[in-house]
């Protein structure tokens, strides 16, 4: 079975965010990331900050000329 748990490398240890399963003797795989831990959080998204920007053609769901020889 495979688990992940994240963690930070800092100072030539690794510190756990949640204690790993308490197993003995098994394989561990350490994978480092280029994320740095101290980076600046992304400001939250709030909905419909972009409405009225766009406009739907007021033929929008019309039938495309193109495509008549098809029906």
């Amino acid at each position: 079975m495979l688990q992940t748990i994240e963690g930070i490398y800092e100072n030539g240890q690794i510190i756990f965010n949640e204690k790993p399963p308490n197993k003995e003797n098994v394989k561990v795989f350490i994978t480092f990331t280029e994320e740095k831990t101290n980076s600046k959080k992304l400001k939250e998204r709030r909905f419909g900050t972009l409405k009225g920007t766009f406009k739907m053609a007021d033929d929008f769901n019309e039938e495309l000329e193109d495509f008549q020889d098809y029906k």
